[in-house]
């Protein structure tokens, strides 16, 4: 079977390159596919990179050495220290910052021939499309499944092709998606998952962690992909998931097809709902069940005999905890296997990181009949910084 043809370029090649221009991207211009038209292509392009954290940041740095000439930015958040480990485009200095300001002065100190607009808001129904339709290319390195629908689906909407890109502790995934790609090639992200997994079943890279080094490997591929539909270079992985081990130093690439049975995208949905963070189980037994971590201070310091249990993993564990907690991850609740370790005699306060594991775990233990149980609305996250300032935050 013949390899597909290569896409046409994406943006057009007007005006010239300035004396200084030649200078600075002459190791493009020597490039015989990329040349003085892949550059000019390059500087017309306007590109939104969605997020300025761990792959955003790699994107961003590569896409403004590029030449790429309009960078815009969405991004709402600001530095925290936990973000150095991988987030690049950050430093020391911009712990507190608006990381949207601080990835801005990171790229015109590489690059202060481009411009770069910043959008410090949330991403969300409202502002989307609109907001896609400025630009040619969306480049989407986001950590969570509904804002990964809702750049999908924004993308369908206002006709963009988009290049998306997904880490997580040593694994990263890429592929490009373009529902009105040229010779009917058209593909979306729905086509590879056209359900959110079942909340819980993906940790996300807060609970699980990532290598950090990840985010460059595949920030760079992102932005690669970015240069080829741009230019019209080389043949992209629309159609194709690219996976990359970083223990085995392996790559592969699947092949992906269009799912016939899935429904054309019409309109922006509620994309919470969708992928519910937390299930249904979940939340019906948090309702009137969740517990304050002033609350549990109060019963603890009172002498009530409360059972403290957290359902993190042993990795977490060593990191931080409460003084008087018994360890039992969420798995081990929810395969029944830990529940005889489990006292029948007292309340049992369930806890995790931020809330939603252990809502998972207080589900279950409710269905077997553990009627006391409660659980720690925030986690240990919440318990350290009301209760505990001392205790280290990860």
């Amino acid at each position: 079977m013949s390899s597909p043809k290569p896409l046409p370029p994406l943006v057009e090649p007007t005006g010239e390159l300035s004396r200084e221009e030649v200078a600075r991207y002459s190791r493009h211009l020597i490039i015989p596919d990329l040349g003085v038209d892949g550059q000019k292509r390059l500087r017309n392009a306007k590109v939104l990179v969605i997020g300025a954290g761990g792959l955003g940041s790699p994107a961003l740095l590569y896409l403004a050495a590029a030449g790429v000439g309009t960078l815009g930015i969405v991004e709402f958040d600001e530095v925290d220290s936990s973000n150095l480990q991988r987030q690049i485009i950050h430093g020391e200095s911009d712990i507190g910052r608006s990381k949207a300001d601080s990835a801005r002065d990171s790229i015109l100190e590489i690059n202060s021939g481009i411009d770069v607009v910043l959008h410090k808001f949330r991403l969300d129904n409202d502002n989307a499309v609109e907001l896609f339709s400025g630009y040619d290319l969306i480049v989407d390195g986001t950590d969570n499944f509904a804002t990964r629908y809702l750049v999908n689906d924004a993308a369908v909407l206002a006709r963009k092709p988009y290049v998306w890109g997904s880490i997580y502790r040593f694994e990263g995934q890429v592929s490009v998606f373009w529902e009105d790609a040229p010779d009917d090639r058209g593909i979306n992200y729905r086509d590879l998952y056209p359900e959110a997994p079942p909340p819980g079943m993906v940790p996300s890279c807060a609970e699980g962690g990532v290598l950090g080094v990840l985010c460059a490997s595949i920030g760079s591929i992102m932005v690669t992909e970015a240069i080829k539909v741009i230019t019209g270079i080389g043949e992209p992985l629309l159609g194709r998931l690219m996976v990359y081990d970083a223990l085995d130093m392996s790559y592969r690439t699947i092949k992906l097809r269009r799912d016939p049975e899935r429904q054309p995208i019409t309109e922006l949905i509620d994309y919470d709902a969708f992928c519910g963070v937390v299930s249904e189980e979940g939340q019906a037994a948090a309702a009137g069940s969740t517990i304050t971590a002033r609350e549990l201070k109060d019963m603890l310091d009172a002498g009530k005999d409360v059972a403290i249990v957290d359902v993190r993993e042993p990795v977490e564990w060593d990191i931080v905890r409460i003084e008087g907690a018994q360890l039992i991850p969420k798995d081990r609740i929810l395969s029944g296997a830990a529940l005889a370790e489990l006292p029948q005699n007292r309340p049992i306060v369930l806890h995790c990181k931020t809330g939603i594991r252990s809502a998972e775990a207080l589900a279950a233990l409710k269905q077997a009949g553990f009627a006391d149980a409660t659980h720690l609305q925030g986690g240990i996250i919440a318990w350290a910084k009301q209760i505990d300032p001392s205790l280290p935050v990860y």
